[in-house]
């Protein structure tokens, strides 16, 4: 494979795991994307989450997945690899609250008929406690979620951008459907403030699914409706 710019930022023990992730990805997306490609994305991905990671014990692991979601999410924006399913994007400053609570309440409410993924502009270094726990008594468990940088790769992919403080630092491409949500952030706020601020994203959310069903695409008319 060529040089990556990206593999001094791995220590030895995690560099074979992230060539190993490489190489399966690589078999995965073969005929998409090369494996010096695929290589570079794994160490990309491992360098980003490093910079704000508080534990690093599975930070290669963690790498791997997030470069999964966005080769598939680049392979989708190319017409690379077919989704029947609605794509939808969340996004906030850290992606450790609003965007992950809405994430996991739209793949709750959809029944999975919904593909999600969420971002921060400048994502925190962990879940907050509080959104995990507000969930956790929906029944919804945060174990596996973790924040993650806004890439240029899952934005292409999105049928909808749902985008919660995060200003204007989410690209625009045209054929998307782009909605701000004015959703309090659970960053300081007491449990019952957290909780009221889980009704009223799940009430936006809910007002999403029905949007989504009633469209066969993005449209950008009934946007006001989920504002």
């Amino acid at each position: 494979m060529s040089i990556n710019p990206y593999a001094d930022a791995a220590t030895e023990k995690d560099t074979h795991v992230l060539q190993r992730t490489a190489r399966e990805l690589a078999g995965k997306f073969h005929g998409n994307f090369t494996p010096e490609m695929v290589e570079r994305y794994v160490f990309e991905s491992y360098a980003t989450l490093g910079r704000t990671a508080r534990i690093r014990t599975y930070l290669a692991t963690t790498a791997g997945r997030f470069a999964a979601d966005r080769l598939r999410a680049l392979a989708q924006s190319m017409g690379r690899l077919e989704s029947d399913r609605p794509q939808v994007l969340f996004v906030c400053v850290q992606n450790a609250g609003r965007s992950q609570i809405a994430a996991a309440l739209l793949s709750k409410v959809s029944g999975g008929a919904v593909e999600v993924r969420s971002a921060g502009s400048l994502p925190a270094g962990e879940i907050h406690p509080l959104a995990a726990e507000v969930l956790a008594e929906r029944g919804i468990e945060l174990a596996d979620a973790f924040p993650k940088p806004l890439t240029d790769d899952v934005v292409r992919a999105a049928d909808y951008v749902i985008t919660m403080g995060c200003g204007d630092t989410c690209p625009i491409y045209p054929g998307k459907e782009y909605v701000d949500w004015d959703v309090a952030d659970p960053q300081h706020a007491a449990l019952e403030e957290a909780r009221a601020i889980l009704a009223d994203i799940e009430a936006r959310v809910v007002a999403l699914w029905e949007h989504i069903q009633g469209n066969a695409g993005p449209h950008a008319d009934g946007a006001d409706a989920l504002r």
